[in-house]
């Protein structure tokens, strides 16, 4: 019985020590999960702007990669889906936020941006609660905070 007690006291000792790291590389592991799903994002709306000969309005939003768009002019030139089942949710469970900032992209009069608000889901922060995607681009043209 004694013998019990230590193993679970060792184990206590060992979980409060490799815990807390533990939990920090999960951490840290959503915010590169978010930053490759935003690149896949990205390159599904090129590919995207590449068939139809723009990017997908903010009222298209990102559902436009992977359903057909509703104006039938657009659907004609969409070859989609542009990605393999739905658009993701980011890692901590909402949804990726789209807009189009008013900058000149090659040819075009405005790229998109896609972001998340990190893992405390409002605008700004640091560390893990910071804003992840190009949205300093976003800001810059727009005021958005």
């Amino acid at each position: 019985m004694m013998e019990i007690l230590i193993v679970l006291a060792i184990m206590a000792v060992l979980a409060t020590l490799v815990g807390p790291t533990l939990f920090n590389q999960l951490d840290k592991s959503k915010v590169t999960a978010a930053r490759t799903q935003i690149r896949t994002l990205e390159s599904a709306l090129s590919t995207f702007r590449l068939d139809v000969g723009r990017f997908p309005t903010e009222e298209e939003g990102l559902a436009v990669l992977v359903q057909p768009p509703q104006d039938e002019e657009t659907r004609q030139l969409w070859s989609g889906p542009y990605l393999d089942g739905d658009v993701p949710a980011d890692p901590w469970g909402r949804t990726y936020h789209y807009a189009l900032a008013a900058v000149p992209f090659d040819g075009a009069v405005s790229k998109p941006v896609v972001f998340s608000y990190g893992a405390d889901g409002k605008p700004g922060g640091k560390g893990l609660d910071a804003d992840l995607g190009r949205i300093d681009q976003l800001k810059s043209t727009t005021g958005v905070q």
